[in-house]
């Protein structure tokens, strides 16, 4: 009962916010270009941009929070830059190199194809889509990049952020102490 309240609920706040949305943002075309998105860019691609975004917004919200004194903003910030440089670089090539792992072993079965090379291919194949084998193998490079990526979270991204942390932190306090000349 609650749950399907919750539903109803979470349906009516979705059409609500599609009803008030412009028409180029919710028409026809939009439609074509997030359709063509979804089909284009892998997980990969969008961590890219995922990354690039936070890299242009998260650090201009810590340096501007006044709730803290000048020394901690600037660890923030260094913190928070290093952070979304490592999680960026780490996240795109694991995602990246386990999508092409799996197109590499999801060819299609022919002669002169090592059976290794299609250990991923679906076994019940007869007529292949093209975009929709494109989507298989993206689907499934980043669910096995999420299991690899629980393995390079700590063996990677962990000491690659505190290593550009402390590099970021010693060119800041460097550039205070000559006067922000570098």
């Amino acid at each position: 009962m609650a749950i399907s309240a919750i539903k109803n609920t979470t349906n009516r706040v979705q059409q609500a916010f599609y009803n008030i949305m412009p028409r180029y943002v919710a028409g026809e075309k939009a439609d074509k270009l997030y359709k063509t998105a979804g089909r284009e860019i892998s997980s990969a691609e969008n961590r890219l941009i995922l990354g690039a975004t936070a890299l242009m917004s998260q650090p201009f919200i810590d340096f501007h929070n006044r709730r803290i004194d000048e020394d901690t903003r600037r660890v923030a910030v260094c913190r928070t830059i290093a952070k979304i440089i490592a999680g960026t670089v780490t996240g795109y090539a694991v995602r990246k190199g386990s999508i092409k792992a799996i197109r590499a072993c999801s060819q299609l079965p022919k002669d002169g194809v090592a059976k290794w090379r299609s250990f991923f291919t679906p076994k019940d194949v007869t007529k292949i889509d093209t975009d929709e084998f494109k989507q298989y193998q993206n689907s499934l490079g980043t669910y096995i990049s999420l299991g690899v990526m629980l393995f390079t979270n700590f063996l990677i991204d962990a000491p690659l952020t505190k290593f550009l942390t402390n590099k970021l932190n010693a060119r800041a306090i460097d550039n205070k102490k000559n006067g922000g000349a570098k």
